[in-house]
């Protein structure tokens, strides 16, 4: 995810080749205004071209275009949002769930402590290699012996995990540690946690439906295809600059949502899930154990633009 000041406008356009959908962007809109200047120069030397489609009818289409486009990037957005908000909420719930067991349990309770820390650290793991390509064992912290290879074996492992909190707080409740009325806060907690995931997977296995993607890519398409056949004729060589800012706009807005839309991949623009993962594992570990847990280099995955 990118980092930046949004009132340092100098700032972000210093790093405007820096960004890998720009450089894709550019490569497209270069095509686009190839074209153009290809359309332009036919119409001006060799052969005139003449639409049967009026200045009125193409500013309609172009209209149409906008408000598809708006309401593509709108539902993008909330796509990004919501899995945003959803580890939001497991930020929260996580620690307080680790506030109630370090009220719960016996200072001189390590062993119970250090299990509670991991194990919840861990769920963050899970999940977050869950939505992505795949769980890294060596970023889960071992909790009992042979933990770590037994849980990738579940088939799915955020449940396993939850699974293995809920057994050990039962054994806690039958040592009389926590009681029932304990239990029912701390219920409500684990299902949290269990809904969360339900959630993310719900944004992730469905993308928006491709008959509406494609009719969008589509009608970009055909409208840069057809605004410099439109255009030659009146705006003669200056079609090649009005073309190549319409293909900027309309391609960057598309791209744009594209992007966005898929708020758990590895993209500059997704959620710094990595991030998020480590302030839950280093709240846990603080909370239950006192220890101060440091994240890996390897791990960021955001670009700060100063």
């Amino acid at each position: 995810m990118i980092i930046y000041n949004a009132k340092d406008w100098l700032g972000a356009l210093r790093h405007f080749q820096t960004s890998y959908v720009i450089r894709v962007l550019l490569r497209r809109v270069a095509f686009v205004a190839a074209y153009g200047s290809l359309i332009t120069l036919i119409d001006q030397h060799w052969v005139a071209i003449d639409v049967p489609i009026d200045g009125t009818f193409f500013s309609l289409l172009g209209i149409l275009l906008s408000l598809l486009l708006v309401f593509r990037t709108n539902t993008a957005y909330d796509r990004f949002w919501e899995g945003r908000r959803q580890w939001g909420m497991l930020v929260n719930y996580s620690r307080n769930l680790a506030v109630l067991l370090d009220s719960l349990l016996p200072d001189d309770d390590s062993r119970n402590r250090v299990f509670f820390a991991r194990t919840l650290a861990n769920f963050a793991i899970v999940l977050k290699g869950h939505l992505r390509t795949g769980i890294p064992i060596d970023e889960l912290e071992e909790t009992e012996a042979g933990d770590r290879e037994s849980v990738l074996q579940a088939k799915h492992v955020p449940s396993r995990v939850a699974a293995l909190l809920m057994r050990r707080l039962q054994s806690l409740k039958q040592q009389h540690i926590v009681s029932e009325g304990d239990m029912i806060t701390i219920r409500s907690y684990h299902q949290a946690l269990l809904d969360i995931t339900g959630s993310c997977e719900r944004i992730k296995n469905t993308p928006i439906p491709f008959s509406y993607s494609f009719f969008i890519k589509l009608f970009i398409t055909l409208y840069l295809l057809l605004m410099p056949l439109v255009l030659a004729e009146t705006y003669q060589y200056f079609t090649i600059v009005a073309v190549t800012f319409a293909a900027y706009a309309l391609l960057g807005v598309e791209m744009i949502g594209d992007e966005i839309e898929e708020p758990f991949g590895v993209d500059c623009n997704d959620l710094p899930l990595n991030q998020i993962t480590h302030t839950i594992r280093r709240n846990m570990h603080e909370t239950l154990t006192g220890e101060v847990v440091a994240m890996p280099p390897a791990q960021v995955d955001y670009q700060k633009v100063n």
